[in-house]
């Protein structure tokens, strides 16, 4: 066979791999991602509270929990 019967193949550029844009797409989606997040957490921060806050009265709506806890913590015999 002579050259000139054999298909000659050119080279593609990278870009025209669709393999490149799924490795490409990962990384570039982490990253405005983090952007998002970084532009979230400056925009709506958590507001500092200056003096603790302490729970004064006994609320009702606690007790299961309270006597789960204390069932926990409670020694078998």
């Amino acid at each position: 066979m002579t050259s000139a019967t054999i298909p000659h193949k050119t080279a593609q550029p990278w870009w025209r791999f669709g393999m490149v844009w799924l490795v490409i797409a990962g990384p570039a989606v982490v990253v405005v991602a983090s952007f998002i997040t970084l532009r979230l957490a400056i925009v709506h921060g958590d507001p500092v509270i200056s003096e603790p806050t302490v729970q004064t009265q006994y609320d009702a709506s606690h007790t299961p929990a309270l006597k789960a806890r204390n069932h926990v913590a409670t020694p078998r015999p």
